[in-house]
């Protein structure tokens, strides 16, 4: 069976449905769930390929077709700034409509702000977006086989909470900050894009194993019911009487809080304002990261990693950099690996090795600077302190230099 793409009214549909409409929901969703939010008959994976290279083809300029809300549409209207898109509409209410922007045009829209207006008004390429979803039907989710494990046990770690999260990829980059640094447990207060979404685990990069125990619920309330100390991070000043704990703090209060046996929470805000203080007076404690006073506010995932950073600093299971079959664990400091110190023994051979070609070269000139010299040479390679080999190594570039192009014999001192 076969889907039929029609042009109506200007529009390339497929069952009544704009085509953007089904690229859309099977980019922001899994596959199958976007497919079944459709619920188009004879729309599914057999039939969707099809769909999806018209447009990742750009097959609707030859129809002279366009979706709503697409990049496409806006060109095709002419539309080339955000003065131009004003202009094309009788009026464009902003937020709770105390801010208005009129234009010449006879529809009337709506946004939230200015800045989502901004950054929205010249439409999606759902193009781009379709040529996603080919590639994740054939070849599934990048990173797809790639689980993990929790790097504690239940209730062993705090739980990360995100308050009214906007954006799945920025849910999918706290999961991978998440896995970097030991926190295993996420939850999610009403996402705005619902949940499961495809894009968090995309954006999660691996990081799946959080991505599939995240739990969304409907509100605060319920996301806090088990914890029983709840920290709220902030950059803003609250007028609550409340400890206000550097990141390093809160966490050394965690631990003392969890080795007792209680759960514990951490509290992020929406990536646009933040954390409501009714929602922030919940909290036993609020967290302020230090930060440029002039410019304090954090991307979610940063937030979420500064906070991971410290949990895993003070766990003695930490690890400097990925462990393999293939690699030993790093400890800091110099590793020297198979080599080891040179000897004093080793190091005098050189002296010796280099002094003397320095001599018959005539570089101690005036001779009754040699000793000097020599006492400043000696000093500074004994404070490089080299290796075995990298004596080794000097000594073969003293002894190169000697025989200079016409290659001598090698000193064997």
């Amino acid at each position: 069976m076969s889907i039929e793409i029609e042009t109506i009214a200007g529009e390339p549909v497929v069952a009544g449905r704009p085509v953007a409409e089904i690229v859309h929901a099977c980019h922001n969703q899994m596959i199958d769930e976007g497919l079944a939010s459709l619920a188009i008959p004879g729309l599914n994976r057999d039939t969707l390929e099809p769909v999806l290279t018209y447009c990742a083809q750009l097959a609707c300029e030859d129809a002279g077709a366009t979706c709503p809300k697409c990049k496409r549409r806006t060109e095709a209207q002419g539309l080339l700034t955000l003065d131009d898109f004003v202009r094309a509409h009788r009026e464009i209410v902003v937020g709770d409509g105390a801010v208005r922007l009129m234009g010449e045009g006879r529809d009337t829209i709506s946004t939230p702000a200015l800045a989502t207006l901004e950054k929205t008004w010249s439409g999606e390429n759902y193009w781009f977006w379709a040529r996603r979803v080919i590639r994740k039907l054939r070849h599934g989710i990048r990173r797809a086989h790639i689980q993990g494990s929790p790097f504690h046990g239940s209730g062993e770690s705090p739980a990360v909470i995100l308050m009214e999260p906007q954006l799945a990829d920025n849910i999918g980059m706290v999961a991978r900050a998440m896995a970097n640094f030991g926190l295993d447990e996420l939850r999610l207060v009403n996402p705005r894009d619902g949940w499961p979404n495809e894009k968090a685990r995309i954006a999660a990069s691996g990081a799946n194993y959080i991505i599939d125990d995240a739990v969304a619920v409907a509100n605060l309330e319920t996301s806090i019911a088990d914890v029983n100390w709840l920290a709220a991070t902030t950059a803003r000043q609250r007028d609550l009487r409340k400890p206000v704990m550097t990141p390093a703090a809160a966490i050394a209060e965690m631990r003392r809080r969890i080795g007792a046996g209680e759960r514990v929470g951490l509290l992020f805000g929406r990536e646009r304002n933040g954390l409501e203080t009714d929602e922030v007076a919940n909290a036993d404690a609020l967290i302020m990261i230090p930060v440029n006073s002039r410019f304090a506010s954090l991307n979610l995932a940063q937030a979420v990693l500064i906070l991971g950073y410290e949990w895993m600093r003070t766990d003695p299971r930490q690890s400097l950099g990925r462990v393999t079959t293939y690699e030993r664990p790093v400890e800091e400091g110099l590793n020297l690996g198979d080599d080891r110190p040179a000897t004093k023994e080793e190091l005098l051979g050189l002296f010796g090795h280099l002094e003397g070609a320095l001599d018959e070269s005539g570089f101690f000139n005036p001779p009754h600077r040699r000793p000097s010299v020599v006492r400043n040479v000696r000093t500074m390679l004994t404070r490089m302190a080299p290796t075995a080999q990298e004596v080794r190594t000097l000594r073969g570039i003293v002894a190169t230099l000697s025989r200079g192009r016409g290659g001598g014999p090698k000193s064997s001192t």
